[in-house]
């Protein structure tokens, strides 16, 4: 790959390990030695890492509190034709962090965006908790202050998909009342130092991690993974009218079992194909 030159360059968002460093990418290794300069969020802790693999590029700061003046800097080097590989604290760039903002400019200013995937504490934590991983949302940092928190958990409360948070260690145990006192008590895992020495998964119903986690001082990188809300059962007004629905579909020339499967299609909250059919069926 060549280095410079007067063609716009490229930013490469490569993920790093989220603990232990051995879960570097062959790809990302590369990149980071290829490149003109090594954007990060964490210079320390980068640091590490690049002298561990003995790589010495050019490092710059990239965080939250310089990102106007620092990407001004970045892009100007992407215009020259660098090439930037972007970096955050752990895991992949451009979740819950800064480097969304460089993408987005480098969007804007029609710049090549690359990402070369790796670890992320999200989708770790996701699989080991034995909740169920076909649908999930992820919802990154839960707000700092107990009223904004509660109201973004009650945004999402009738979410049916698994949840996934970040959270501090220092507001863990307040992040998990509140979740009990606006989901209820849900199944959960709270998931701390992913692939380190310490890795912890805690398992178990909301009140038994609240309870757990109420006077334990806790260090670490927090994932908190939430069971999605369950779907409301239908009553017996509801399940009537939804029998009537199926008997007025089989006068008009529908088969009993295509009349129920239709219904039970349609039907909110959901009814099961087999109870309308067995309920119509004894009318």
């Amino acid at each position: 790959m060549e280095r410079g030159g007067t063609d716009r360059g490229r930013l490469r968002l490569c993920a790093t390990p989220i603990g232990n460093l051995e879960d570097i990418t062959l790809r990302a290794l590369e990149a980071l030695r290829e490149a003109d300069v090594v954007a990060a969020e964490d210079t320390r802790r980068t640091r590490r890492l690049l002298s561990r693999y003995d790589i010495h590029t050019p490092m710059v700061s990239y965080r939250e509190d310089n990102r106007e003046a620092a990407g001004r800097r970045l892009l100007g080097r992407l215009e020259r034709g660098e090439t930037v590989a972007l970096v955050s604290d752990a895991g992949m760039p451009g979740i819950s962090d800064p480097g969304h903002h460089l993408v987005v400019k480098c969007i804007e200013l029609g710049i090549p965006v690359e990402a070369l995937p790796g670890p992320s504490a999200a989708f770790c934590a996701l699989v080991v908790s034995g909740l169920p991983t076909a649908r999930f949302a992820f919802e990154g940092f839960l707000p700092r202050k107990p009223g904004p928190r509660r109201r973004a958990l009650e945004s999402v409360s009738s979410d049916g998909r698994t949840l996934v948070f970040y959270e501090s260690p220092v507001r863990l145990a307040d992040a998990l009342g509140d979740m009990l006192a606006v989901f209820g008590d849900r199944r959960a895992a709270v998931a701390r130092e992913l692939t380190k020495k310490f890795e912890e998964v805690s398992r178990g119903r909301l009140d038994e991690l609240a309870g757990a986690f109420a006077s334990r001082e806790v260090k670490g990188e927090i994932v908190i993974v939430v069971e999605g809300a369950r779907p409301a059962a239908a009553g017996p007004e509801e399940i009537e009218r939804a029998v009537e629905e199926v008997l007025r579909l089989k006068e008009e020339g529908m088969s009993l079992k295509d009349a129920a499967a239709a219904v039970a299609a349609e039907a909110r909250p959901p009814i099961s194909r087999n109870a309308l059919y067995n309920a119509a069926a004894g009318k």
